[in-house]
């Protein structure tokens, strides 16, 4: 579990960033829409899909690609954006069973209908890797349960998310979807409590997320996944701060030799978040008048 000095680390940043949303929410949410290529982008490139974020970027403005795609993965990238969308226009949804049914169907409308916002059942095995998915005459159950606990959860927010993650991917409730849906929940359970929506970069998925399914399985621990989530929070929140103070934003490769400061060095410092970069289309970025104490 995370220690008390990075959660008084997050509430602070909590603090600062609702203190500068007021007046300022219709920027935030444009923030957000503005984040949604980048987040499909990723979300589907963790499954393996083949579009770019430029192609992703091109797909939901309306555009054409220059080059011919799986018509699958077109309707992925839609289908993904239009539930993002839907959670930044409705926020305030409780989580429940018949809201993930509700999301699977949009998720895989024009894909795979037959399945389509339902569960597993009868002799639906599903198989990723290694790992079964739970039996599939107990998923709906399994997933009423997993709602249930989540709701009545008096945990650190950050570990009853990312412990519901774990759980869900764990069950692996449906044919198909599942973690891009896993990934839009843990988005839908922050902006149900007020806090932006995180990225998971599929640059760094075979180190710093697949393995942390692995560990669960057998370990049943989920402080690894409520360490990555920390730093993702704190990067999202860092983000907003930024954006609404900050008189000039720069690329952190920049700021680090305007500040004679090593580009691996500060990198490193990001990705610990002990510096308030972010990442703006896959690049680290930062103010540009930010001065480490």
């Amino acid at each position: 579990m995370i220690n008390q000095t990075t959660k008084d680390k997050i509430t602070e940043l909590q603090r600062c960033f609702f203190e500068l949303s007021k007046g300022n929410e219709q920027l935030l949410k444009e923030i957000a829409i503005a984040e949604i290529p980048e987040m499909v982008y990723n979300s589907n490139a963790i499954e393996n899909s083949t579009l770019t974020l430029e192609d992703t970027e091109v797909i939901l403005t309306g555009g054409e690609l220059q080059r011919k795609v799986n018509i699958r993965e077109v309707f992925e990238a839609k289908n993904l954006a239009k539930i993002t969308e839907m959670l930044l226009e409705n926020p305030n949804q409780n989580l429940s069973t018949n809201l993930i049914l509700d999301l699977h169907k949009i998720l895989l409308t024009n894909i795979e209908d037959d399945i389509a916002g339902r569960f597993r059942s009868g002799k639906e095995w599903v198989r990723v890797g290694n790992h079964l998915g739970a039996n599939p005459l107990f998923v709906n159950g399994l997933m009423q349960e997993l709602v249930d606990n989540y709701n009545d959860d008096n945990r650190y927010f950050l570990d009853k998310i990312a412990h519901f993650h774990l759980e869900f991917e764990t069950i692996h409730p449906f044919g198909d979807g599942n973690g891009r849906l896993g990934r839009i929940l843990i988005n839908q359970q922050l902006i149900k409590i007020g806090l932006p929506p995180v990225i998971i970069q599929n640059k760094s998925k075979h180190t710093d997320y697949y393995p942390l399914f692995s560990k669960y399985q057998v370990t049943m621990k989920f402080d690894g996944f409520t360490s990555l989530l920390t730093l993702l929070l704190q990067e999202a929140l860092n983000k907003r701060i930024t954006m609404l103070t900050a008189k000039k934003i720069i690329p952190l490769s920049v700021w680090a030799k305007n500040n004679n400061l090593k580009g691996n060095s500060v990198v490193n410092k990001a990705k610990r978040q002990t510096i308030p970069a972010f990442r703006l289309r896959e690049k680290w970025m930062i103010d540009e008048n930010y001065m480490e104490s």
